[in-house]
């Protein structure tokens, strides 16, 4: 645990707070590119909690086997909720969320809600995962980030905070990228060229180069619908416009 853990209460930081087993994990990625400039810049502020300086013992454990037998170790539901209850009362702020598999999926509508408000308190889980009770106790949210399993919340973290970090304000150079990303509005974004206007015997569109600003954006538009129905069928049946996003963007 960090000891001079003092969150920024300036009321335009967005602050991410983690609990977890590997603090040296972060800022990790998040320490580059838009996000470590962010950080750099106070946008955003970040602090890592060591869950297992809050173990009970000279050993620092923190899991124990679980009832009713089965492979693997649970985390230990009164050193996390000892963890939780210090960070909160140190003035971590945000929806508490433990990154699950079994969580809601999550989604930009989400995404955009968090980095709304004043910031995010996240618990990375470990082992086969964390008690239960802890979880009713605290009313701890749960998110997942997809339907696949990690050896550990931390690269969930990191997506959560990304996504969240880089819809602050001041983060992105041109607010216009935010609207036409994917999910935005319902359709994943069009394709996207650069020079050289030829590589490898493919040309950029030709309404590309037109300078037709109308026919470009019907275009796009056009090209956003057919990439939608053809890759994620399930958001062009269901208009769905709150899936993550997975463009990356340096």
């Amino acid at each position: 645990m960090n000891e001079n853990f003092t969150p920024d209460t300036a009321r335009d930081v967005w602050r991410a707070t983690v609990l977890t087993l590997y603090p040296a994990m972060f800022p990790g990625l998040l320490g580059e590119a838009l996000a470590g400039r962010a950080l750099a810049q106070r946008i955003w502020s970040l602090d890592s909690i060591d869950i297992r300086d809050f173990a009970r013992d000279k050993h620092g454990s923190v899991d124990d086997q679980p009832f009713g037998g089965g492979p693997g170790m649970v985390m230990r539901p009164d050193v996390l909720a000892d963890a939780i209850d210090d960070t909160l009362a140190k003035g971590a702020t945000g929806p508490v969320i433990y990154l699950s598999p079994r969580g809601t999926p999550l989604k930009q509508a989400r995404v955009r809600e968090m980095a709304a408000g004043p910031g995010v308190t996240l618990i990375c889980g470990r082992f086969e995962g964390v008690d239960e009770r802890v979880l009713e106790s605290r009313g701890i949210e749960e998110l997942s980030v997809g339907d696949y399993v990690l050896s550990g919340g931390e690269i969930a973290a990191l997506t959560v905070i990304d996504a969240s970090v880089r819809l602050l304000p001041g983060v992105l150079g041109a607010a216009a990228s935010l609207n036409e990303e994917s999910f935005e509005h319902g359709l994943l974004e069009y394709p996207h060229y650069t020079r050289p206007r030829q590589f490898e015997g493919k040309d950029v569109p030709e309404v590309l180069l037109s300078g037709d600003h109308e026919r470009i954006r019907a275009w796009r538009r056009d090209q956003a619908e057919l990439t939608t129905r053809n890759r994620r069928a399930d958001l062009w049946a269901g208009g769905d416009s709150d899936c993550v996003n997975t463009r990356a963007r340096p």
